[in-house]
């Protein structure tokens, strides 16, 4: 019960079922660089407040950096008891780190944790959508300069209609 974040009342474990049911980590996975941005930047302030020693915040920072290299690589290890990113990465952290891993949960909670990676991660997939947006952009009009001299038949309700140039 112990690898459960909720476990210490329980006194028999839990069913494969219902960890199978309520795991997030198969999907959540994706929020792993964002939770280890977070994570970085949370460690940062305990530290500007004097709760982290620059030693122990530079000790985190570089532990999540390793943490993150091994997930981008695939050789990190994911366990369905231990249900999502968040408590994967918080357990490697503590694992290297011992209980200097342990203060970086100072002052958050679990569903900071969330609002944070989920937000770093729309704002991430909005800037690829908005890049790509502009790519498709440039190319409607690297395409509409190549053809401005060329003539199309144009359709108004399924009838046909006047012409028009292909670059409008």
């Amino acid at each position: 019960m112990a690898d459960k974040a909720w476990g210490g009342r329980f006194s028999e474990a839990t069913d494969k079922r219902v960890e199978q049911f309520t795991e997030s980590i198969s999907f959540d996975a994706r929020l792993a660089p964002f939770d280890i941005q977070g994570s970085k930047a949370h460690a940062t302030m305990l530290s500007e407040v004097g709760l982290l020693t620059d030693e122990e915040r530079e000790l985190i920072c570089r532990t999540l950096d390793e943490i993150g290299q091994e997930i981008a690589a695939g050789r990190f290890e994911y366990r369905i008891e231990l249900e999502d990113i968040h408590m994967h990465i918080e357990r490697e952290l503590t694992n290297r780190t011992g209980d200097v891993g342990r203060k970086l949960h100072t002052g958050r909670s679990r569903n900071d944790q969330v609002a944070t990676d989920v937000k770093l991660f729309l704002r991430h997939a909005i800037e690829t959508i908005t890049d790509r947006l502009r790519d498709l952009q440039a190319a409607f009009v690297a395409r509409c300069e190549q053809d401005q001299d060329v003539v199309l038949p144009a359709f108004t309700h399924l009838q046909r209609a006047q012409p028009v140039m292909a670059s409008h």
